[in-house]
């Protein structure tokens, strides 16, 4: 039997405060704790979008950027984004650069369940189709970036809280999401940081 999963509590400057059980840190008064939001990429700029699975807790069934997920305590970030990838899509990374260091958000679901997340954004580059997890993914689908992005932003598509308010700080960035600058680690918040 595996121990239960932690996530890593932060203070608002980002600075780790504790650890707490997965399972009981999403509710009404959900803790700042840290996360990261990764958009995949193929070779021709396409990003792959994923519906979060119907028995999520958080936004079950919304259709949002290509995989989220939580660190272990102590797991490098980078790191993270490869497992979740992996367990999530099935994917093998080809590369992970660090896009927005220190992006926070916090959102609000209809029934008072809040997300509170600490939330570094990656670009991911892949070069084969993703094989979902259906615990975690109820559906993917592969689009050109602008028309991902106009559509956000025109407010056409339906997407999570946290990819709203990602895209226009990634447009913000350049038109070719393979062109965009690849931030300083030294940028993370504290508790992102990688260790020693």
């Amino acid at each position: 039997m595996t121990s239960e999963e932690h996530v890593v509590l932060v203070d608002g400057e980002g600075n780790p405060i504790g650890t707490a059980p997965k399972s009981t840190v999403h509710g009404g008064d959900t803790p700042l704790h840290l996360a990261f939001s990764s958009y995949v990429f193929d070779r021709d700029g396409r990003v792959l979008l994923s519906r979060r699975a119907g028995t999520k807790l958080t936004w079950p069934d919304a259709w949002t950027n290509s995989c989220c997920g939580h660190p272990l305590p102590g797991e490098p970030l980078a790191s993270a984004v490869v497992r979740r990838l992996s367990y999530e899509l099935g994917l093998r990374v080809d590369a992970v650069d660090l896009i927005l260091p220190r992006f926070s958000y916090r959102a609000v679901m209809d029934n008072g369940m809040v997300e509170n997340e600490l939330c570094p954004v990656y670009r991911v580059l892949v070069a084969h189709d993703a094989v979902p997890n259906a615990d975690e993914v109820g559906a993917v689908r592969w689009m050109p970036w602008k028309t991902f992005a106009d559509e956000v932003m025109s407010g056409e598509m339906p997407i999570s809280p946290w990819a709203r308010e990602q895209v226009p700080l990634l447009t913000a960035l350049g038109a070719d999401p393979l062109a965009w600058p690849v931030a300083d680690p030294a940028e993370l918040p504290v508790a992102a940081r990688p260790g020693p």
